[in-house]
Parts: C-alpha cells; structure tokens; sequence
C-alpha cells in the first residue's frame, strides 16, 4: 500500500472537540492503511475520554474532503495478490461501521470532492454537512470495482431508483442531490465554514449556520430514472434508457455502457440485494465479499490502468460486453472469501 507519513491525518483535541483532518492535499486526501488506522484509533480514545463532547472531520486543501482510497496502491497491490487490500477493506469497512454508531455527535464536512472511501468516512455519520461546492460519488464502477464503504447500502436506500442510476454511472451529486438522496442532513454556504472550525460546540454552530436545502436536479428527473432503473437486468435498463427518447437517459446509457460489464452486473446484484439487508453492518459484510472477490477479477486492475495509470481513458475489459457476463459469474462474487468474511453483523 501507498506509504504514508503521521501528518496524513492531523489529529487534535481543541476545546472539547476532538478534531480530524484528512491531510494529503496533492492527493485529494486520498485515504492509506496508516490513515485509516490513524482515525480509528482517535476514536477509540475519545469514545472513553469524557473531555471530548464531538468530533468534527474535515479535509485539509481547497479540493475536497476525500477523493477515496488511495487508487493507485490498491492498483499495485491488486496486481500482487490483493492481500494489502483485503487488509485495507477490513480496517476501512470497520471503521464505516463503527462511525455510524459513535457514542459521541460526529460532524463530516463534505466540502467539495467527497468520493468512495471518504463517503465512508463522513455519510455514515451523525451529523453530515454538504456546501455548494460539495461533489459527492460513488463512481466505482467507473475503475472496474463495485460501490463499498456502505455505499450500496446508502444508494439502495435512495429514492426511487436514484441509488442504481448514481451507482451504475458514477455520476457525481450535488448539495441537493446528496441532501434529497439521504447521504447528507445540512447545506452550509462555504463562507460559513471557518466559524464552524472556529467554534467551540461544532454541533450547534451547524444548526446555526445551515441554510435550506438547495433544489435536488435529481428529483426532478425521478420519472425517467425510476421506469428505467427499475428494471430486472442492466441490459433491460439499457433498453429502456435508449427507448426513453431524452437526452438525459441517452447520456445516462452511454456513461453506463462505458463501466465494466462485469461490475455492472454485479452492482445491480449487490443494491437489490441490500435493499434486503437489516443493517450497515450487513451491508458492509457482503461489499468484503464483493470487494475481496474484485481483486481477483482482471477489471479492477484494468479499470485503474486506463483511468490513473496510464489515464488512455480506453479500459479493456474482460468479459467485453454484458451478454458474456453470466449469472454464475455474478454469484461468484457473493461466496465467502478464502480467508474468510468480514463478520461485522455477527
């Protein structure tokens, strides 16, 4: 995994907020083993120290909160094997499990880019702050993965179908789509940030400072979206996209048709069957089952190759189309891993 350094996360305690800051700027915060392990155990301690009332986590850097994992280690590790990112998904998912029952308020700032890994960070949380400028993702099928970090769980619980059209396309949502989509609670101006961070009580000057919720473009697009993504299989949704006759479900069919057959698939397994699920914890339980079973998949290394390694934008994926893509191919993903599962909800 990617080598990080104990400024990656400034860990403080002022007044009697215990605060978090994602600290790699160049790299859109973008988060390592040693970051998460950081967090985790920051957490930990303040959970028992009754001078910490709150937690606030933001980014440090004008670009975002967190851009996700850190793609291009996961990339080198994948090609080796895998073991460091199954040892990366299982700190992570813990650490997802454990924010969205904190004992303590836990307030995310999901200012700017907010994707993969730190919606993990901050959607699960108490207390969840988008601005305008926030742009909030899971575009894992964009790089031949599966949506992780509670995502499915998030996006299956979304209106309608929003969740399968935001998880099959990666398209990224606004303040009001992040807000109308259950991903977020509060909209705070950007200017508004710093007397946040300069507050004492983090929680009240949330309630101070936050605006209505801007208009969701998402929800306004429900009809399309909700006939087409309701769909049984991601070649009927392509179907119907075509046959929908607007220029935003063509769009929607193209950026689709461009992901990896196989992860198409197997996302369109995972939201339905989340749909189900009785917990976050369960949640996360079967996307380790996803995500370890991905590592040993040819996309997700091609999917990193061709968007940040060599950034061709022209990924090869394997099986090429999504009739090759069978459904014994799809169950495969959803056994338990060699090594075991991840045992979250018991």
């Amino acid at each position: 995994m990617a080598l990080d350094t104990p400024q990656d996360v400034l860990i403080e305690r002022i007044g009697r907020t215990g605060r978090i800051t994602l600290n790699r700027p160049r790299a859109l915060n973008s988060l390592t083993l040693g970051m998460l392990r950081t967090v985790r155990e920051a957490l930990d301690a303040w959970a028992e120290d009754d001078r910490v009332t709150a937690v606030l986590l933001t980014g440090a850097g004008e670009r975002g909160l967190c851009a996700g994992g850190d793609i291009r280690a996961i990339h080198d590790d994948a090609r080796l094997g895998g073991a460091g990112d199954r040892a990366f998904f299982r700190v992570e998912y813990r650490l997802n499990e454990l924010i969205s029952r904190y004992p303590k308020p836990y307030v995310a700032v999901m200012d700017g880019i907010t994707m993969g890994g730190g919606v993990g960070l901050s959607a699960h949380a108490a207390i969840r702050v988008v601005t305008e400028r926030s742009a909030v993702a899971m575009p894992e099928t964009r790089i031949g993965l599966v949506p992780d970090v509670g995502g499915s769980r998030l996006l299956a619980l979304a209106p309608g179908e929003l969740g399968t059209h935001l998880a099959l396309t990666a398209t990224a949502m606004t303040a009001g789509d992040a807000l109308y989509c259950g991903f977020a609670d509060h909209c705070l101006p950007g200017s508004a940030l710093p007397a946040l961070l300069a507050s004492e009580d983090p929680v009240a000057a949330v309630a101070a400072l936050a605006e209505a919720a801007p208009a969701s473009g998402l929800a306004a697009q429900r009809e399309w979206i909700d006939h087409c993504y309701a769909a049984d299989t991601v070649e009927e949704i392509v179907e119907r996209l075509h046959a929908a006759d607007l220029p935003e479900a063509k769009e929607a069919a193209e950026q689709l048709l461009a992901h990896s057959p196989t992860m198409l698939k197997v996302t369109l397994a995972a939201l339905r069957r989340a749909r189900a699920l009785p917990s976050l914890a369960a949640g996360l339980d079967q996307e380790y089952r996803v995500s370890c079973a991905a590592l040993t998949h040819p996309d997700l290394v091609e999917g990193i190759r061709a968007q940040v390694v060599d950034k061709d934008r022209n990924p090869r994926w394997n099986p090429a189309t999504l009739a090759e893509v069978t459904a014994d191919d799809v169950a495969r993903f959803f056994a338990v891993p060699a090594d075991g599962d991840l045992g979250l909800a018991g």
